[in-house]
């Protein structure tokens, strides 16, 4: 029996590894594997439903993992325990064809830590999915619709950057 954990970060492979021992396989996202499209708004009213791609990156990470998913016995999603995790867990989810993945979350890489989580393990928080997925499309839709006026205000190429400040702000 294997069992596959999926996480953000390379750099926690090695320790993960001499946590949960042989019956485990440990791979790496590296981080988000879709995202909005580079060069197009992405999302369009009147649903504003994001469209979303794979990134350059994203296509490697999931041609390798699709080969571990096969592999394995239960797929464990260890992204981390924030709403950019659960996103990347979710978009993990659907592109791997991922039926019932076990969701784990810890804030920390300790034998207990690790192992509390693998006994409480839960499903995606689609409310945080859909929290992150709000964020991303705001900024898309600010960025998109805001830059070029703010560039054309100040005679400079600015971006409007990030919402959330502003977000919070309104």
């Amino acid at each position: 029996m294997t069992n596959l954990m999926i996480i953000e970060s390379p750099g926690k492979l090695k320790k993960l590894s001499a946590i949960l021992g042989n019956d485990w396989k440990i791979a790496a996202s590296v981080g988000h594997i879709r995202d909005l499209p580079k060069n197009e708004m992405g999302v369009e009213s009147p649903d504003f439903k994001p469209v979303y791609e794979l990134t350059e990156k994203g296509e490697e990470v999931i041609a390798r993992l699709k080969k571990l998913v096969k592999e394995a016995d239960a797929v464990y999603l260890a992204t981390d325990p924030d709403r950019e995790g659960e996103s990347i867990s979710w978009h993990l989810k659907e592109c791997l064809g991922l039926r019932s993945p076990y969701r784990v979350a810890f804030n920390e890489i300790t034998p207990k830590a690790v192992k509390a989580a693998l006994i409480t393990p839960r499903t995606i928080n689609t409310k945080l999915v859909a929290a992150q997925e709000a964020r991303r499309v705001l900024d898309r839709l600010v960025g998109y619709m805001v830059s070029p006026a703010l560039s054309n205000q100040t005679g400079e190429r600015l971006s409007a950057g990030r919402v959330q400040s502003v977000a919070v702000m309104l």
